[in-house]
């Protein structure tokens, strides 16, 4: 049978839009169907952090994305506050901003952190994807799907036109959000719980600059009566842009009614939020949406696979929706542009569940984690168990008593707000991904120790199952580049020094590139990777195309190419490569 595409993306969020750009970047013939008329319409997730802007580095847009974006400087300076207009309860440097995380931020990748909120990204993934000769196919409604030993054929529904149509793929991807059709008609098993809790968004237009310029950020909390019922934790105030657009996050008792949210009543919630009465709003949307703790056991069956809110649905803390559903595609996407094009077994694929499930369990237990641990905050002004505006009063003014309770409370409250680092400064759940799958060798080297908190802290390390060190080199012109800008671009790449010069003969059989750090231009002038490396000049270091490293030779082998043949076969091809 005829396929019409090689691979089906249903759906154009950051999965999707991602998924569709990074097959078309590797030659695979992809269609993109879905059934809105245009990208996203809200600003929904925004936080793009280092590791996503590496995958937007290596495609080719990061620039394009940190001009959309709004930098890191302004990002966090974070707020808690009984209002924008009344009084701070405490602030919190967040995004790698504050003097002690920006070193450590900055040593662990060449990339930075932005605010890119999604009506932003998708135009961009989506743009480039049919740049680089993606058909994106929108006002299209993904129905159903079959699939055979040779590929899947889907029924999709023109919305324009109002006919059922065909296309036939050799795979497909559903990225089609947290109410999933394409998981749930291929059965994908998914542990946990939905509807925790109700929230909703108002974007809306508004000069808050004499409220918060002086405090630059994307995030102010705030406390009101009925903050810690429902919702993410707290009242949230996000901008936008700065300093006129504006999400505002509300919760709602789930258990209830849905409420009727309409101009007037979202209008109301913006000025108390804000402390300002008066202020002039415009209201651009409103939307309702719940609380989840779910994720996905397994991400595939057959020749269909799911990616992004699909697989793990969970609340915006922590910022780790969209980056995780991009480094989904980011994994995927070359695994099947290899299978695809004959370079790998169709056993391959299986790594994809292998490495990203794991990761998806950890940010949805983490998201709600994070989300939870605004309870401190409210013992400690003794209004956990709901306060209306004088309780909160009081709990301020004990907060404020210049007695041993006040003290005591103090103290209290630099805790709880210090820990809200495993939210904001979550530097080691954002970079600290480690793969355990057939498309990593472990070398036999001891367990991994982690010399301070893997959560808060990124431990860089070219352990197999690790994303390979961001560490400065020197080019042939005289101008800084990263190691990882030696990688990715769908190949595999072999890392070596300057005493590596067996590896270049016993690569030329296969697929890889190779290059030696220390020749060709490539200087380790300040001595980082030297530091980075953990393997002798002379060893070498596999790869992927995903910037993870597959197999390392501490040491050159007696025999070289057989030793790196047996572990790239046994790779690409694991249904049949001896271990």
């Amino acid at each position: 049978m005829t396929h019409d595409t090689d691979v089906l993306v249903v759906g154009s969020g950051p999965a999707g839009g991602s998924a569709a750009l990074l097959l078309a970047t590797y030659g695979v013939r992809t269609t993109l169907v879905t059934k809105y008329g245009w990208v996203a319409n809200t600003p929904r997730a925004h936080i793009t952090n280092q590791r996503t802007m590496e995958v937007l580095r290596d495609l080719g847009i990061q620039a394009e994305a940190e001009a959309q974006g709004t930098p890191q400087h302004l990002m966090g300076d974070t707020v808690l506050c009984t209002s924008l207009a009344g009084k701070e309860i405490g602030r919190i440097r967040t995004w790698g901003t504050g003097d002690a995380s920006a070193t450590e931020y900055g040593a662990a990748s060449p990339c930075g952190m932005i605010d890119l909120p999604q009506n932003y990204l998708e135009p961009i993934l989506v743009g480039r994807a049919a740049e680089r000769g993606a058909k994106i196919r929108f006002d299209t409604e993904f129905l159903s799907l079959q699939q055979d030993s040779d590929g899947v054929t889907a029924t999709v529904l023109d919305r324009v036109r109002g006919e059922t149509q065909t296309i036939r793929a050799r795979y497909l991807i559903g990225a089609d959000g947290g109410r999933s059709l394409v998981a749930e008609q291929i059965g994908l098993p998914v542990a946990g719980r939905t509807g925790k809790a109700g929230s909703m968004n108002i974007v809306f237009d508004a000069d808050l600059s004499r409220y918060v310029a002086h405090r630059p950020s994307i995030l102010y909390w705030v406390m009101r009566p009925g903050a810690e019922m429902g919702g993410i934790g707290m009242g949230l105030v996000r901008c936008v842009r700065p300093w006129h657009q504006w999400l505002l996050t509300w919760g709602y008792d789930i258990n209830q009614a849905p409420p009727e949210v309409d101009d007037a009543a979202a209008t109301a919630i913006v000025r108390d939020l804000v402390g300002d009465p008066e202020l002039d709003v415009t209201i651009s949307s409103t939307s309702l949406w719940t609380v989840n703790h779910s994720y996905a056991t397994e991400y595939s069956a057959g020749r269909v696979f799911c990616a992004g809110d699909a697989v793990h649905r969970h609340p915006p803390s922590n910022g780790l929706g969209s980056n995780t559903s991009i480094q989904d595609s980011y994994n995927l996407a070359w695994k099947l542009a290899m299978v695809l094009r004959g370079d790998a077994d169709p056993a391959l694929l299986d790594s994809y569940t292998a490495e990203r499930a794991p990761v998806g369990r950890q940010i949805v237990d983490r998201a709600n984690l994070s989300r939870d641990q605004f309870l401190p905050i409210f013992e400690t002004l003794g209004i956990a168990g709901g306060g209306d505006d004088e309780a909160i009063t009081l709990g301020m003014k004990a907060l404020d008593a210049p007695d041993a309770d006040g003290a005591a409370r103090r103290a209290r409250m630099t805790e709880a707000i210090e820990l809200k680092n495993y939210e904001f400064n979550a530097h080691g759940v954002e970079m600290n991904q480690r793969y355990v799958s057939s498309a990593v060798i472990p070398d036999g080297s001891p367990e991994e120790v982690f010399r301070a908190d893997k959560e808060l802290y990124h431990q860089a390390t070219t352990r197999p199952g690790a994303r390979v060190p961001h560490a400065w080199l020197v080019g042939p012109d005289g101008h800084r580049l990263s190691t990882l800008d030696l990688v990715g671009k769908g190949r595999f790449t072999l890392l070596t020094g300057i005493s590596g010069t067996t590896w270049v003969e016993a690569a030329a059989s296969l697929p890889v590139t190779v290059t030696r750090i220390g020749v060709e231009g490539l200087r380790d002038a300040y001595g980082d990777w030297l530091r980075a490396r953990e393997i002798d000049e002379d060893g070498a270091l596999l790869v992927r195309p995903d910037g993870y490293i597959a197999w390392r030779a501490a040491r050159l082998p007696d025999d070289p190419a057989a030793a790196l043949a047996r572990a790239y076969t046994s790779i690409v091809r694991p249904a049949s490569a001896p271990r």
